[in-house]
């Protein structure tokens, strides 16, 4: 399966920020997680960062002409504000999966909405770097949606 991991603002400080909430792995570490779960199970993976709305709307736009079977978004903060990238998901028609490393619903009531949730295939959420893989075994049907 062609998958494309698109993660949002601050996700490249992994590792730096906050790492009571989000861990001390770093982002190239969770890179290194799904390059090597890929290679294992026969999968192709791709990853795009961006703190930037639009940048974030347009690669998901050109996944569309890419062969992209799937994408795992974690739009960090553009979770609760973002109806361009719900529009953009919307758009493509792409499986969807939207992950979240710490547990949203456990934390303030802002982050409780997910403008993107209604155009996913499914949630993760609080499952830590676990959480993109179980989204990546959602888009290939060999899991259940966790929240």
């Amino acid at each position: 399966m062609k998958i494309l991991v698109v993660n949002g603002a601050n996700l490249h400080l992994l590792g730096i920020r906050e790492p009571e909430i989000y861990g001390t792995s770093s982002y190239a570490d969770l890179v290194s997680l799904l390059r090597a779960d890929a290679a294992e199970n026969g999968d192709t993976v791709s990853f795009f960062q961006s703190n930037h709305e639009g940048e974030l709307a347009d690669r998901i736009a050109q996944a569309y002409f890419d062969g992209t079977e799937g994408i795992v978004i974690n739009p960090g903060a553009f979770t609760h504000t973002s109806v361009a990238l719900r529009d953009a998901i919307a758009s493509v028609g792409i499986p969807t999966v939207e992950v979240h490393i710490s547990d949203v619903s456990a934390r303030e009531d802002f982050r409780q909405v997910s403008f993107l949730r209604g155009v996913c295939v499914g949630t993760v959420s609080g499952r830590g770097f676990d959480g993109y893989l179980d989204a990546i075994r959602l888009l290939k049907g060999t899991d259940r949606e966790r929240s």
